[in-house]
């Protein structure tokens, strides 16, 4: 089983990726959504909460419950304005119209009896940090969790600088633990700057794994991956920066609610020396 996605042509419209039943997916479903100018999409109304999440341009999400819309961006690329999204409970009436820019963005979905509000979250809202050391430190952004009313959700964004790791050292999120780790499905949807960059993700189970996995992908922009188990560092090619959309959906969703691989504790203890030296800004939650 292959659990990357290749990119698809851009069109008009909305473009499934994923959905349970992809690549070991319970819960996740995963579309692109590509608007003109002045163009509109209706959200399905049923019994899955949603977060519009924008890639790139200015919108609005008009929402039953809500007087007024949501703002949308703007936002010119991923990688030179923060985000922004709006989360959208089940059972909530909602449309998507484009201003002059037009929009891109990821609708990611998963089944939900949240009775939250629906909420924008602006550029200014989401949470950012720097986290790691030397070659494996990133930008991460947590965007929409259970402070914005999401029940099964956890969306956010990474950005490798060129030639750095992530998801580093490797953890996974695939088994409950007494030391807190929860079964959390997981895709990773992937653009570079410049255009035509690529990363290399490894997908790997831990030793004795009942349903093992073991795979390296190249990834490029417009690709998804699907991690339904399994360990999950990434790393961008030398001179691209890599970014990645991240979202996540279990029984129970909390962030940090993994395990690092035991064979990587001593990358953890080196950060910590780099850190406590002032050596490498940021810091790892």
């Amino acid at each position: 089983m292959s659990y990357l996605i290749k990119g698809q042509a851009r069109t008009d419209g909305a473009t499934r990726l994923a959905a349970p039943g992809t690549a070991g997916l319970r819960y996740l479903t995963f579309d692109l959504l590509r608007l003109p100018a002045g163009g509109t999409y209706t959200l399905p109304t049923d019994g899955e909460e949603t977060v519009v999440y924008l890639l790139a341009g200015h919108g609005a999400v008009s929402a039953e419950g809500r007087t007024r819309p949501l703002a949308l961006g703007p936002r010119r690329s991923v990688f030179l304005d923060p985000p922004s999204a709006v989360y959208l409970p089940p059972h909530t009436g909602a449309r998507i119209t484009a201003d002059a820019a037009g929009i891109e963005a990821a609708l990611v979905r998963a089944p939900s009896s949240s009775r939250a509000p629906a909420v924008a979250v602006g550029s200014a809202d989401a949470e950012r940090r720097v986290v790691g050391a030397s070659n494996w430190q990133r930008t991460v952004y947590n965007v929409v969790d259970a402070a914005r009313g999401a029940q099964r959700l956890l969306v956010g964004e990474t950005v490798n600088p060129p030639g750095n790791w992530s998801s580093y050292p490797p953890h996974k999120h695939d088994v409950r633990t007494a030391a807190g780790e929860l079964p959390m499905e997981e895709v990773y949807y992937y653009l570079t700057r410049p255009a035509g960059g690529f990363g290399l993700q490894m997908l790997c189970t831990a030793p004795g794994h009942p349903a093992p996995i073991d795979g390296v992908y190249r990834v490029e922009a417009g690709d998804l991956l699907a991690i339904p188990r399994g360990y999950h560092p990434v790393v961008a090619a030398a001179g691209y920066e890599l970014f990645y959309l991240w979202a996540m959906a279990g029984e129970e969703s909390v962030y940090g609610a993994w395990s690092d691989d035991p064979a990587y504790a001593w990358v953890r203890e080196r950060e910590r020396e780099l850190l406590q030296a002032g050596t490498a800004p940021g810091h790892k939650a």
